[in-house]
């Protein structure tokens, strides 16, 4: 399986719970009035200042499709009230209302995906991954991201088929 490339600020969290169930991805945008391209560690700050533990996603996707992390990937996450004891969530950067996600944004939001399906054991489909407005009254991940999701869905497949575990291409 194609392995992402993580950027890590080695962010300091309060206490954190353990996840002990993964089943659901869980996709995002930023969502804020201007199209923005915020770092995990801009996130976490602003989360952190709210009075949360820390940032609420375990991934954050830049504009330029760099990965970055945010939560450790084994603990609970903050991103999906009801489903984030079973659930990863991953952040692309944006405000998909008003913009679309760049092409890097998709395949690296494709690539997480399907090493985070491979990792957990999780098929790729309409019921486990999902953008947030899948489980609750939201806009997000907005409208021209979520309209992409099953391109990601697919290409996600499409990597998980044509890769090994060591990373190499094959037909």
């Amino acid at each position: 399986m194609i392995t992402p490339t993580f950027v890590d600020y080695g962010l300091w969290f309060k206490p954190l719970q353990e996840r002990t169930a993964t089943d659901l991805i869980v996709i995002h945008h930023t969502g804020n009035p201007a199209d923005d391209d915020l770092s995990a560690e801009e996130i976490h700050e602003s989360h952190l200042a709210q009075g949360w533990a820390g940032i609420g996603y375990h991934f954050v996707i830049r504009k330029d499709g760099t990965i970055e992390l945010g939560r450790p990937m084994d603990t609970v996450g903050a991103h999906a009230y009801g489903f984030n004891s079973h659930s990863i969530g991953i952040h692309v950067c944006g405000n998909f209302e008003i913009a679309d996600p760049t092409p890097e944004q998709i395949e690296s939001c494709a690539t997480l995906v399907a090493w985070l399906a491979d990792k957990y054991g999780i098929d790729i489909d309409t019921d486990t991954v999902v953008g947030h407005r899948d489980l609750m009254a939201t806009a997000c991940p907005g409208y021209t991201l979520y309209s992409q999701l099953q391109t990601i869905r697919g290409k996600a497949i499409w990597y998980q088929q044509h890769y090994d575990e060591d990373g190499q291409y094959h037909d």
